[in-house]
């Protein structure tokens, strides 16, 4: 059976894999893609042109959110289902040079757009019984040097799950960790701030790349693109890495 879900973050990396793995399925799924990039978004459309809404600008706009849930509801009939996967790295560098502004900025993008992604898509998410998948990271529960601002922002977003898992008995919502995927992300690490970092966290950076032991964009995607689909309820409100064994079964 179709269904309809929204994935922010859908022009490139995790969210575009997760959008065309959900638009490729048999069911052939409808898909509202969100992100700041219009022309990833655009081919979308005309690749897949009856399953595609798309809605474009900035997360720290914060109407995109319901223009996003409006957008499904009215052409679709329903919503199903939201990958909130958009994210940004923020300021990175230690603590003691942090920049309020940068960091707002960070919080912006990164955590309360998804308490105005939560407001509005609630409502027709209860009465599909949906889900939320929600792409965190290990910076959440780790402190890395230099990475203050974006861990903050994925800690926070880990409880912001958590606590709808508790409210919500309707709507499933988990937070994943991807992993050290080889997206755009892993690029601005290695080459961009290199001397924002520690010499070590550069070089586990660099290392895990020029080892070749990034995972492929595909192998955290599809497990997520599987989870907004039939993520069962037992699950809500956890952070789970995205090989974790309590998701053997959504994995390739």
């Amino acid at each position: 059976m179709s269904k309809t879900l929204i994935v922010t973050g859908a022009s490139r990396g995790i969210g575009l894999c997760i959008a065309e793995y959900l638009l490729s399925a048999p069911q052939s799924h409808n898909v509202v893609v969100v992100a700041r990039s219009a022309e990833p978004l655009q081919k979308l459309k005309e690749k897949y042109t009856k399953q595609v809404e798309v809605v474009n600008g900035d997360l720290a706009d914060f109407s995109l959110a319901q223009k996003a849930v409006d957008a499904a509801v009215s052409t679709f009939g329903s919503l199903d289902g939201m990958v909130l996967n958009h994210g940004i790295l923020g300021q990175v560098g230690k603590i003691e040079i942090g920049n309020t502004d940068e960091w707002r900025q960070a919080f912006d993008v990164n955590f309360f757009s998804l308490l105005a992604f939560a407001k509005a898509a609630l409502p027709p998410l209860r009465k599909s019984k949906g889900k939320i998948i929600f792409t965190s990271s290990g910076a959440a529960v780790s402190g890395y040097p230099g990475w203050g601002v974006y861990g903050a922002t994925k800690a926070a977003m880990n409880h912001f799950a958590l606590t709808l898992g508790a409210e919500e008995p309707d709507v499933t919502s988990i937070s994943i960790r991807p992993g050290m995927v080889d997206t755009n992300m892993q690029r601005e690490l290695r080459e961009d701030h290199a001397t924002n970092m520690t010499p070590e966290m550069h070089a586990k950076f660099t290392g895990v790349h020029a080892d070749g032991k990034l995972l492929r964009v595909e192998q955290p995607s599809h497990v997520m693109a599987k989870l907004v689909l039939d993520a069962p309820k037992e699950l809500s409100g956890k952070f789970l890495s995205w090989n974790d064994t309590e998701l053997e079964g959504f994995q390739e």
